[in-house]
C-alpha cells in the first residue's frame, strides 16, 4: 500500500500540460504514492452545472492532499451561457472550485514563495527572495455577497449613518459584497507568518492592510499582529498600507523577508511579487489546512496553449517541492530546488518566455536529470 494518496485534479486547458510535467518529476522521485484522478474544471460545469462535482470533494476527503493545475474561470453571466442547453435556467451558479476547495476544507493558509533564481533573465532583481502568507479563506473572497439586494438586507444595513447616502437608491441599481474578517483567522494567519519567519531565520514579517480606511477589518488584523509580534524576540513586525506596499515592492523589494496580508490585498501583493521575479510561470502556491493542503501553480489555464506543451512547468515543479516540503519529504524537496535552480542558472533548456524554444516536457526532463545528479 503506498504512503501517500494524492488527488490528481489537472483542470483544463494547460493545466493538463503543466501536471504531465509534474509527472515526469515525480516519477523521478519514485515518491511512494498513488494518485487518484479526480473531476474538476470548465468541461464539468458545462456538461452537469458543477465544476467541483460531489464525487471529486469525497475523493478528497480520502487522499492525503492535492496536486491541481488551473481552471478556466469566467463571471457567472458568461458561464451561464456555457452550460448546456438542457441545464440552463435551472438555477445552477457558478462558483469557483478552487475557492471553494479552500473553504470547504478549510485551507486557511495561502504560502506563496517568490524567489528569484540566478540567471533567470525576467528577475526584476537578483536578490528578491520574500515569502507572502495570504488568508484563504476570509475576507472579500467569503462569497457573502448581494444581488439584487433585498428589503431586508438593505434595512438591516440602514441603522448605519453612511448607508443614507444610498437611500433612495433602487434596490436593483446595488450590489453589496461583505468583507468578513475573524479574530481566530487573524491570528493564524499572522502567528504562521511569525512561525515561518522563525524556522527560516528570516528577519522582519510585514503586515500588509488598510487600517487607515478599512478600520474595523483591517484593524483587528493588526491588532492582532502587534499582539503575537511580542513572543517572537528578533523579529520585527513592520506595517505597510496595501497601495503603499505595491510601490515598495518596486522600489526595494530587496529588504523584505516574509509579507502577511489578509484574502484579496494577499492575492494582489503575491501577483504583484511573482513579477517581480520572472512573472506567474515562477509563482507556485500552497493552500494549507490544519490536516490537509492543495498544491498548484498560481497562473490561469490560458487555453490559447492548451496542448502545445508550450508554457513554463516551473511554477508546476515548484508546487510538486512545496508539496514533498508538507508531506515532510524534506530531503527530496530540496534536491528538486536545487536541479530547478541549475537548469535556469545554465539556461540552456528554457521555455519561450525565457526566450527558448523548449516544451514544458523537455524543462522537466532536464530537471529531473539534474535532480539524479545530486
Amino acid at each position: 500500500m503506498a504512503k501517500y494518496h494524492i488527488a490528481w485534479l489537472p483542470g483544463d486547458g494547460i493545466g493538463i500540460d503543466v501536471m504531465d510535467a509534474a509527472k515526469i518529476i515525480l516519477d523521478a522521485i519514485d515518491l511512494d504514492a498513488e494518485y487518484i484522478p479526480g473531476d474538476i474544471g470548465w468541461e464539468f460545469w458545462k456538461k452537469e452545472g458543477d465544476p467541483l462535482p460531489k464525487r471529486t470533494i469525497d475523493l478528497l476527503k480520502e487522499t492525503d492532499c492535492g496536486l491541481f493545475g488551473a481552471i478556466t474561470s469566467k463571471p457567472n453571466q458568461e458561464a451561464q451561457k456555457e452550460l448546456s442547453p438542457e441545464l440552463r435556467d435551472k438555477g445552477f451558479v457558478y462558483s469557483s472550485p478552487i475557492v471553494r476547495l479552500r473553504q470547504t476544507f478549510n485551507l486557511h493558509t495561502n504560502l506563496r514563495p517568490c524567489k528569484a533564481f540566478e540567471g533567470n533573465p525576467l528577475n526584476y532583481r537578483d536578490d528578491i527572495d520574500l515569502v507572502v502568507f495570504r488568508e484563504n479563506t476570509e475576507g472579500l473572497y467569503a462569497g457573502v455577497e448581494f444581488y439584487p439586494v433585498s428589503e431586508e438586507i438593505f434595512k438591516a444595513l440602514s441603522s448605519h449613518k453612511k448607508m443614507k447616502k444610498f437611500e433612495n437608491t433602487p434596490l436593483t441599481d446595488l450590489a453589496i459584497s461583505t468583507r468578513i474578517f475573524t479574530r481566530k483567522a487573524c491570528q493564524n494567519i499572522v502567528r504562521q507568518a511569525f512561525e515561518y519567519a522563525k524556522e527560516h531565520n528570516r528577519k522582519s514579517v510585514t503586515l500588509v492592510e488598510k487600517p487607515n480606511v478599512i478600520r474595523e477589518t483591517s484593524g483587528m488584523m493588526v491588532q492582532e499582529a502587534r499582539k503575537i509580534a511580542k513572543e517572537y524576540s528578533g523579529i520585527e513586525l513592520w506595517e505597510a498600507n496595501v497601495d503603499a506596499m505595491c510601490m515598495w515592492l518596486i522600489k526595494n523589494p530587496q529588504d523584505y523577508d516574509v509579507l502577511v496580508s489578509s484574502n484579496m490585498f494577499g492575492d494582489i501583493i503575491s501577483d504583484l511579487s511573482a513579477q517581480l521575479v520572472g512573472g506567474l510561470g515562477f509563482a507556485a502556491s500552497g493552500n494549507i489546512g490544519d490536516d490537509f493542503a492543495v498544491f498548484e501553480p498560481t497562473h490561469g489555464s490560458a487555453p490559447k496553449y492548451a496542448g502545445q506543451y508550450k508554457v513554463n512547468p516551473t511554477a508546476m515543479i515548484q508546487s510538486v517541492k512545496l508539496m514533498l516540503d508538507w508531506l515532510g519529504e524534506r530531503n527530496d524537496a530540496k534536491k528538486l530546488d536545487q536541479a530547478i535552480a541549475s537548469v535556469i542558472k545554465e539556461g540552456k533548456v528554457k521555455t519561450y518566455d525565457l526566450g527558448g524554444n523548449n516544451t514544458s516536457l523537455e524543462v522537466a526532463e532536464e530537471v529531473t536529470r539534474k535532480f539524479e545528479q545530486n
